[in-house]
Formats: C-alpha cells, structure tokens, sequence
C-alpha cells in the first residue's frame, strides 16, 4: 500500500468515484474488498488508522456465537458459522482453530452445555472444525492446568476460531489495493457534498499529515464507520442517534494465568454474559464485559468496576489468585450496537448488523455486526450501494477471494507467521546488519517489521506500529512505552521526520499507552 499515491488519486479533479466509503475498520474494508473486486471504481477513507477502534479491540474470536443460541437467533449463528469457515480458508495465516473448553461444576451442566453444542456443530453443516466432546474432570484439569478442580464435575469441549483481528485489517487494505481500490488512513471527512436535490455527491476531506483540504465525488457514499456512524449521519442531516455505545475491555495476562492451548469459557456471569480466557500469542486474552456508555472516543477508558468485575470472575474458576498485579494490558472498544426502541440494556440488543439508505440524501449506512460476519456484510452493502448508484450489477466474488498474505506454505512459524506469505520479504530484510534487532527483550518485534509497516502498510505513527501492526501494546504497555523512542528513531528514518516529529510523536504515544497499563487495584 502507498499512502501518496492514494491521496493523489483522492485529489483528482473531474473524476467520478462509483463507490466513496467512509470508516477503514472491518464493516469499510470488506466493503472496499468486495466493491473494487467486482470491477468497481472504490475510494476508502479512515480518520485515523486502519481498525483503530472497535476493530482492533476485539476478544480475537471468529465464531458463530454460542450464546446468541440461547437468545434463539440462530440465523445470525449459521450466518456466522458458514462466514467463519469462508475466513479460515481465505485467510489461514491470521485465523485459526482453538479448543474451548466449559468446566461443569453441577451434575447437570455438562449435559445441558453439550446439548447446546451439538447443535452448534450440526448449524455448522459439516465443516471441516472437530465437533464437541464431554470431558471428564482429569481431561478438564488436563487441558486448564490452573483450573478450581474443588467440586469440578467434568465439562465440554468444542471448537472455534481465533484470529488476530488488526492483522486482519490490514490484510484487507492491502487486498483492497490490489483489487484497485484507493485506500488512506489520517483522512478527515469533514462534510458531504449534495446536489440542489439534496443527494449526497460526495465527500470533503482533510488530510490529517498536511492540513491539506480537498473534496472528490462519487456516485454513491457509504457511512461504515461503527461508534462514530452518527457523526456522519450528523453531516447529512439532523436527525435522533442510532448507535447505542456498549463498552468491552479485556485484560491481558501473561500464560502462567492459564498454561495451556486450550481456552476456558465461562458459560454465565453475574450480568447474564459468557467471559472467555484465551491463549493468543504468548498471552492470555480475558474478557469481556457490557456496560452502556454515553460518549464514543477512539481511545475509551476502562472502568474500575469492569477491571473487578473480570477479575473476580476468573477468580471463581482458577485456583490462583489472579490480581491486577498480572495483568500487563488492559484494552477496551466499543460496539456500534442500533438502538432498539425503549431498550437500554446492550446485553440484549442484537449483534447482527443493520444497512440502510436515507430516502432522501441517498447516504447507505452499515452500522452493527460483528467481525465474524464482515464479508455478508460488506456484500450486502455493496448489493445495496450499487443499486443506489446504478452501477451495472456485477456479482460478489469474495467467498472464494484469497485475503492478502494467504499462503500454503505451513514452515513460516513464530512472531512471522500471522505475515503469511509476506514473511519472505520480511526474514530477507532481517539478513541485513542490525535489521533482526529486537526492539524489546519482552516484545517480539525486530526492526525489520517496522521498516515494514512503514514502507506497504501504511503505518504513519508509534501507536499504528506498536499497537496494530504488530500487538506489543496489547501485549505489554510497559514494554511498548519504553520501545516507543526506538520506534520512533526507526521509523523517522523511514517517513524522513525530524527530532521534533519525534519527541511529538513519544509523547502522544506514551499518554495513549498510560491508558493500557493497570492501575487499578482488585477491591
């Protein structure tokens, strides 16, 4: 990806495109993937970086959504068990199969859990993931070596996906490139272009790097921009908000909270949720949690009580201890839940997502969903925008369309291996004097994965390099705030940026990651 020759193609005067999308997280970029590969002429532009909110903040599932069973949705759970076996396939190097296991402390639970699973597996329709299997207590204990064995019947285990989700959405930005889409990060949208009609037209930006203003048009917007959607419908037109905001963190331990390569789920928790502890690169992932907030930011704070809140829960299934003191990150996001009529409870507001076209302004809006889903998603939308437009229809291809860095080659291995075939070019660099250097004992990032992200993925910050291209942030704040000036010296030598662009640079990074360090205390 080249971020000039995006923004040069953004600026072109007298062009016409048939698709603008507003938002680069996993709802936009399947959008740009699904419409530049239909032959579509597709721009993208993202305030910030690719998958800087919600998108990047998720518990690294793809899965159908064992509790949605419970709520009755079981559409939305064959949708998203056929999607997520469409992921695996297409992106093999970013999605993968995880055992999760559910540990039965009542005579009945197994039973019933498993009743559950069953046919969980059977709306999978025979793909290629194991089906569920009752363990006893020694094959619990077995696979969750710190599990709370006191009164431990036995339990279930079933199979799912696990993914690393920023990854992913750069994966899809490249892929969008090379269809042809025009893609840039750091682009402010800052209002909507409309004919005497009222028909939205197109789009006025800002270049966030230069302050630079332009404006381009296109046959047909398409406002995918999750928490933040009703600050563009707000562009089109006054109206009441449709977003709920729920908020999700997630606490991120290292293994020894959980030796193993199997994750734990917690079937029901005090607020009526399921809480999953999860092995995900050399970490254990837990969460998440519900909590109704008021305002959407890109970088939103966790609360004390939902710090408590999955703490004590881990704590009531492992027989350890588990206090802030292990948690070396803590993350939260946002989910783009449609407001229901009179409902304020985001537990039970659905998961599935929702696409619309203003009658008026034309303006298609995808709001809702969840990453599992994206590719059904962004072909519905794409169905809908181009009919908007009346572009000539052209079918989706994406069910069968390889996600960039797809490769059949199963030696790549370690902290490459989620680069797929990109890997090669990366493990060539890190040949070169210095290039191998890693950054941090405690993170797994050389110099040569940074000159990387800057050079094809668009990276433009410490924050893009630390906390998305690769996951040190999530991994470790400490480690990631002490790497930043070595980030920043790489990188300045990449992006031709001076001192002063690097101390700015430090010093923004360092409050974001303040955010991600632990500094609550279990009560």
């Amino acid at each position: 990806m080249d971020r000039q020759q995006s923004l040069s193609a953004l600026r072109q005067t007298g062009e016409v495109w048939d698709i603008a999308i507003i938002g680069g997280g996993a709802s936009g970029l399947g959008v740009a993937v699904d419409a530049a590969s239909r032959g579509y002429r597709v721009c993208l532009l993202e305030q910030s970086d690719f998958a800087k909110g919600t998108s990047s903040r998720s518990t690294k599932i793809i899965h159908g959504g064992v509790r949605y069973l419970k709520q009755g949705n079981i559409s939305l759970v064959r949708k998203a068990l056929d999607e997520r076996a469409t992921l695996l396939r297409n992106a093999p190097h970013v999605v993968s199969k995880m055992r999760f296991v559910l540990p039965s402390y009542r005579w009945w639970e197994s039973t019933y859990y498993g009743a559950g699973l069953r046919l969980y597996d059977f709306l999978a329709r025979g793909d290629d993931f194991p089906t569920c299997r009752k363990l006893s207590r020694d094959e619990v204990v077995s696979a969750l070596p710190t599990i709370d064995a006191h009164r431990l019947r036995g339990g279930v285990q079933y199979w799912d996906g696990q993914f690393d989700d920023a990854r992913l959405a750069i994966n899809l930005a490249t892929t969008a490139t090379e269809q042809g889409a025009a893609v840039a990060n750091y682009v402010q949208v800052t209002g909507l272009c409309k004919t005497n009609r009222g028909t939205v037209c197109g789009i006025k930006w800002r270049d966030v790097e230069t302050d630079r203003s332009s404006e381009l048009l296109a046959k047909v917007v398409v406002n995918a921009t999750g928490p933040f959607a009703d600050s563009v419908l707000q562009l089109d037109k006054t109206r009441p908000p449709v977003i709920s905001p729920s908020q999700g963190i997630h606490l991120v331990f290292d293994r020894s909270v959980l030796p193993s390569q199997q994750a734990l789920m917690v079937p029901k928790t005090d607020d009526g949720r399921v809480l999953f502890a999860i092995p995900w690169h050399d970490v254990v992932v837990a969460g998440t949690t519900d909590t109704l907030v008021e305002t959407v930011g890109l970088e939103p704070i966790p609360q004390v009580a939902e710090v408590d809140f999955i703490l004590k829960t881990l704590n009531r299934y492992l027989d350890i201890d588990v206090s802030s003191q292990h948690v070396r990150s803590v993350f939260a996001g946002i989910r783009p839940l449609v407001r229901r009529s009179g409902n304020r409870k985001t537990a039970s507001l659905s998961r599935d997502h929702s696409l619309w076209e203003d009658s008026t302004s034309q303006l298609v809006t995808i709001a809702g969903g969840k990453w599992t889903t994206y590719r059904q998603m962004a072909e519905e939308t794409v169905n809908l925008a181009a009919q908007v437009a009346k572009l000539p229809p052209r079918p989706c291809g994406t069910k069968e369309l390889a996600i960039h860095g797809k490769t059949e080659d199963t030696t790549i291995s370690g902290s490459l291996a989620h680069y797929g075939s990109d890997a090669a070019i990366i493990e060539q660099w890190m040949q070169e004097p210095g290039r191998d250097r890693q950054i941090h004992a405690d993170l797994k990032l050389s110099h040569a994965q940074i000159s990387f992200a800057c050079r094809h993925e668009m990276a433009r910050t410490i924050d893009d390099i630390l906390a998305r291209r690769s996951r040190s942030l999530l991994i470790n704040a400490r480690a990631a705030i002490e790497a930043a000036p070595d980030v920043a010296s790489i990188m300045a030598g990449e992006l031709d940026r001076d001192e002063s662009w690097i101390s700015q640079q430090i010093a923004t990074f360092s409050t974001i990651a303040e955010g991600y360090v632990c500094h609550f205390r279990q009560k």
